[in-house]
């Protein structure tokens, strides 16, 4: 169970309320100097103040040591009365600590003058017992505070420096991290546009080029190798244009204006790629079919996009890895969650046409990860099988779903 945390506010009343009550009860029972001479009502007022004074001590230092050591000296000239003795010094502690530097060395002097005027005067018309006595008790009521407060402002002054040396140095640390990350994506950008992004260019001025090729050569659009050729122009224009896409996001560090004309691709697309990989898998003997159940609906950008990068992930390794047959895919709309399940016919042997690096099922895992979902890819019964389930509701950090 968790101890109830007091506002300062709610801290100050309460000192006040207990050092009231506790002066109460040492009336009632004449804990006072001379009960005999001095009557209750006579050290009642002092106590009063100083507990009237306390809620007050953080926000009016000045007025409330000020009044409360009136009220002290009236309380030691009709009758000592240690609440009020006990609330003083905490005023006098108060005006240190949230009162001006100023103040506290006014407090050391007044006090150490009141403890020498005291303890001479004692001297003066007792003995030096009392005087030292007398110099003990009030060097402990004037200056004790005093000489605690300034300690504890000293400790709160240090480790408030400390504090904002603490986020000064977070925030050179920050700076540097996002200029070492801005760094690091420009080297990536710079390397994607001129590697990456060259050799696509290359295959699409290559396969147009021989396209034009086959025109020339009245070629028939069934041909085999024009089609082959459409598709290879079709895939490395695409790529192109989502690799420039990649770049400026990339480029783009923070405040810098992205291309936005580039739209990313969803589960509407899925038709136009399972086309592309009927064409590409039909000199291999693979065939694509689509199932759908359930409503489709809405879905949010990011579960669109993380679906279609799945669902193109796995019928490029089934065009890759799969042996002739059937590569059935099925999506699965349901009310919370969409499910996707693509099966692919599976040898089992070494005899791969395109050797894997096994990087696509390791993105295809991230991606239904960072959204909340679930994935899995393995062999079984003569079939490589991927699922993949991703929340129909973005899941934000709070836990809480929003679509």
């Amino acid at each position: 169970m968790r101890r109830p945390v007091l506002t300062p506010q709610q801290e100050d009343r309460a000192i006040a309320l207990l050092g009231l009550l506790g002066g109460l009860v040492l009336i009632a029972f004449r804990v006072y100097e001379e009960p005999a001479t001095v009557p209750r009502w006579a050290v009642l007022p002092p106590l009063l103040v100083t507990a009237a004074l306390e809620p007050f001590r953080r926000r009016r230092p000045v007025l409330t040591v000020t009044v409360g050591g009136l009220a002290f000296a009236v309380s030691v000239f009709y009758g000592a009365l240690l609440a009020t003795t006990i609330m003083y010094t905490d005023l006098l502690y108060a005006a240190v600590i949230y009162g001006s530097r100023r103040m506290s060395r006014v407090l050391h002097l007044s006090g150490g003058v009141s403890v020498l005027v005291l303890s001479t005067l004692t001297l003066v018309y007792t003995d030096a017992p009392k005087a030292i006595a007398v110099m003990v008790v009030t060097a402990l009521i004037f200056l004790g505070p005093v000489w605690t407060g300034d300690v504890v402002r000293k400790h709160r002054q240090e480790a408030e420096n400390e504090r904002l040396r603490a986020e000064q140095t977070a925030l050179l640390s920050e700076m540097d991290r996002r200029e070492a990350v801005g760094a690091e994506r420009a080297r990536m950008a710079r390397e994607l546009h001129d590697v990456v992004a060259n050799h696509l260019s290359a295959i699409a001025i290559h396969a147009t080029g021989a396209q034009s090729l086959a025109r020339r050569q009245r070629r028939p659009e069934d041909d085999p190798l024009v089609a082959a050729l459409a598709v290879i122009r079709e895939n490395s224009v695409q790529g192109l244009a989502e690799m420039r896409r990649m770049i400026g996001l990339l480029r783009d560090s923070g405040g810098g204006a992205v291309d936005e004309s580039y739209t990313a691709p969803d589960l509407a697309a899925v038709d136009s790629l399972l086309a592309k990989a009927g064409a590409a898998g039909q000199d291999v003997g693979l065939a694509f079919e689509l199932t759908e159940r359930g409503e489709r609906g809405e879905l949010p950008a990011p579960v669109g996009l993380a679906a279609y990068r799945i669902v193109q992930e796995s019928l490029t390794n089934a065009l890759k890895h799969a042996g002739p047959g059937t590569v059935r895919l099925l999506l699965e709309f349901g009310a919370d969650e969409l499910r996707i399940a693509v099966d692919s016919p599976y040898s089992g042997g070494e005899d791969r046409r395109l050797p894997g690096a096994r990087a696509g099922l390791v993105g295809m895992a991230e991606r239904a990860g960072l959204l909340g979902g679930s994935f899995e890819a393995g062999p079984g019964g003569g079939l490589w099988s991927v699922r993949a389930v991703l929340p129909r509701a973005l899941v934000t950090e709070k836990g809480e779903g929003r679509a």
